[in-house]
């Protein structure tokens, strides 16, 4: 048992940060990106803070588009105020954001905790500055529908993944199974952006792979907005962005020198210390999956890191990854000869580390890979490759931990895409049970129909089956649901379309059962009315699947709102997974207007069944309904010819007269 499961992980587990680190490393994308960077931060005290190039070289050519940091920092440094106030997460639901991310803020799923989303105040002042910018505008409209790469350093990395936030939401079709477009956001030193909410609505969007963030070994600004908001030295983040401006423009710029001179002020060692307590705080609280445990900041990361090194660079898209080895890599320090790096050089270091790159890895390969073990397995040797690219050393005392932690991430990263495609065959093998409810529904379909044959328990043995069928397919989707809650399916689960339509066939079909099951045991009399009491969460979840998907009317919860074209038959399957709980409603209505006498009571209740007889009328004309709701003996049939006895009396004609 122990072998099988060694080669299973031998045959599905190959470690691959290092050769999508080496990929990235090699191709010629992160030097024109740094190069559009640097040709920003030239520029960067201008009044446009980006600038632009390519598109013009044929078809498929990228538009590179970088972004500068400095005004948010000129302004940050003009403005004073402390980390809480300048680094402050500010939610997107706003009436300003919240037009321009309205993908990421309107079809939030509830979460648990109900943390809202939300950026840091300094770069979405820098954003909210460029949208009111004509130029800024103009250049959004050349470059619609066309493939873009958004780029920037330290402050500007983080504008820049706003406008790609803000690009993505506005190109994105109003369908949510739309690809995303074609955007690239590469940043360099960034700093953290949002919260983890921020990060779970990006994955459930499908659009963390639209983002790669390069960090080098040593850099502070990336792992800084790890500490408590009130104790970050402002002066560092806001020192290091104009550390990057020409000369003339820092001597233009007054607030530089004083910058400067807190910054050479400031304890390197006592900073690294700063940072290397709370970046090891937020990785033992990923490792411990602790929610709970108070964070000293709220920022976590999306999207793939590069972590780069003198020695190569290594590549994770798992954001538990990430923020253990943001700080694995910061913890590990260089050998004594080499000494410490100054902060202003690892945070300006990536001109030189992008061309630096692909020549050690032609260099590694000349010289040959290092020789392992016999009893190393792929994957082993993979992570030894991914730490020493990364810049952990096997000495490293930090080692051991990144090296558990990669393993970790991995299998927490895979699992939940092999846990949805091992559901795939479980739903193939439960579609039988779905087939025999087809199959008994249309056996009744001519007389009774399917829901009031369940209820009466017509034909024992047949109903029996069905039973046995409505319970598996119900414990199917409940440990589907189970299985999304506890985070052992991908984020996007919910937005996929094979998984949305399944459940939704499965809802129209199955539900009507379930509503019989409840009015037969008398439930609505003991626990209340199906639609506000009795209904399963499940299908409580897939409506508003549904409802993400864009098919069904929020306002009534209709399927069939979108629809069209005019049906020419009946529809297989009645569009309103409720209807035959609101005939039960009419039909209780009916029978209790006959006998009210306060006229008052009588009042309403006509008027929520005239409510019901306009919304049936219209689902059967436009024929949303399934034959079975018009058999000669079923509830629908009998309540129409109850409720057409009932308006024949005076007093209701007169009521129904007013509506």
């Amino acid at each position: 048992m122990e072998d099988a499961s060694r080669g299973e992980e031998e045959n599905s587990m190959f470690e691959t940060s290092h050769v999508l680190g080496a990929l990235l490393a090699s191709s010629p994308l992160l030097a024109r990106a740094w190069d559009r960077c640097a040709a920003a931060a030239d520029g960067g005290a201008s009044s446009l803070g980006f600038v632009h190039s390519g598109g013009g070289g044929g078809e498929g050519e990228p538009v590179c588009v970088a972004f500068s940091g400095v005004q948010a920092a000129l302004s940050a440094a003009a403005g004073g105020g402390g980390g809480a106030e300048i680094f402050k997460p500010v939610g997107l639901r706003g009436d300003a954001a919240g037009r321009l991310f309205a993908p990421l803020v309107a079809a939030e799923p509830e979460d648990a905790g109900g943390e809202p989303v939300a950026v840091q105040a300094l770069a979405l002042q820098g954003f909210l500055r460029l949208c009111g910018s004509p130029e800024f505008q103009v250049l959004l409209n050349q470059i619609r529908g066309k493939a873009v790469v958004f780029t920037g350093h330290s402050l500007g990395g983080a504008i820049a993944a706003l406008v790609a936030l803000h690009y993505l939401c506005t190109s994105s079709s109003s369908s949510a199974f739309a690809p995303a477009p074609p955007v690239l956001c590469v940043t360099f030193g960034s700093p953290l952006l949002g919260n983890q909410a921020l990060s779970r609505a990006i994955l459930r969007e499908r659009w963390a792979g639209n983002f790669c963030h390069v960090v080098s070994q040593h850099d502070v600004v990336p792992r800084l907005l790890f500490c408590p908001l009130n104790v970050i030295p402002v002066h560092i983040v806001v020192g290091m962005q104009l550390h990057q401006l020409p000369v003339r423009a820092r001597r233009a710029a007054g607030v530089v020198a004083t910058v400067t001179a807190r910054m050479a002020d400031t304890n390197q060692e006592s900073l690294r210390q700063l940072i290397q307590e709370h970046a090891g705080e937020a990785a033992i609280e990923q490792k411990l999956a602790a929610p709970e445990i108070p964070s000293g900041s709220p920022y976590r990361p999306f999207g793939a890191y590069v972590l780069c090194s003198p020695d190569g660079a290594a590549c994770v898209d798992n954001p538990t990854a990430a923020v253990q080895m943001l700080y694995a890599t910061f913890a590990a320090r260089r050998a004594p000869e080499t000494g410490a790096v100054p902060p202003e050089a690892a945070h300006s270091c990536y001109g030189d580390l992008v061309l630096s790159m692909p020549h050690h890895l032609l260099l590694k390969r000349r010289l040959g890979a290092t020789v392992t073990a016999p009893a190393a397995s792929n994957y082993d040797v993979g992570i030894s490759i991914a730490l020493e690219a990364s810049g952990i050393t096997g000495e490293a005392t930090e080692a051991a931990l990144a090296r558990q932690w990669l393993k970790t991430s991995k299998r927490v990263g895979r699992s939940p895409s092999l846990n949805c495609a091992s559901l795939a065959t479980r739903l193939g093998r439960i579609t039988p049970c779905r087939a025999q409810i087809e199959w008994y529904k249309a056996l009744f379909d001519a007389n009774t129909g399917y829901y009031d044959a369940f209820k009466q328990r017509l034909s024992l043995k047949k109903f029996s089956k069905a039973n046995m069928y409505r319970i598996k397919l119900a414990q199917f989707w409940d440990g589907v649901l189970s299985m999304l809650d506890t985070s052992q399916l991908p984020y996007d689960f919910h937005r996929r379309a094979k998984w949305v339509n399944a459940a939704h066939f499965y809802q129209l079909l199955v539900e009507p059962l379930d509503i019989a099951d409840y009015h037969r045991n008398n439930l609505h009399r003991t626990r209340g009315s199906y639609i506000t009491h009795g209904r399963e969460r499940r299908y409580e979840l897939f409506d508003k699947w549904w409802k993400q998907k864009g098919c069904t009317d929020p306002s009534t919860g209709d399927t069939s709102a979108t629809t069209t074209a005019r049906r020419s038959k009946f529809a297989g399957l009645t569009q309103d997974p409720c209807f035959w709980a609101r005939v039960e409603e009419a039909r209780e209505q009916t029978e209790s207007a006959k006998s009210e006498r306060d006229m008052t009571l009588l009042a309403r209740m006509l008027e929520d069944l005239h409510k019901f007889e306009r919304h049936s009328s219209e689902l059967v004309e436009s024929k949303e309904v399934s034959i079975d709701v018009v058999a000669p003996q079923s509830s629908y049939s009998l309540w129409v010819k109850e409720w057409n006895e009932l308006k024949l009396r005076e007093e209701v004609r007169t009521i129904l007269f007013q509506f």
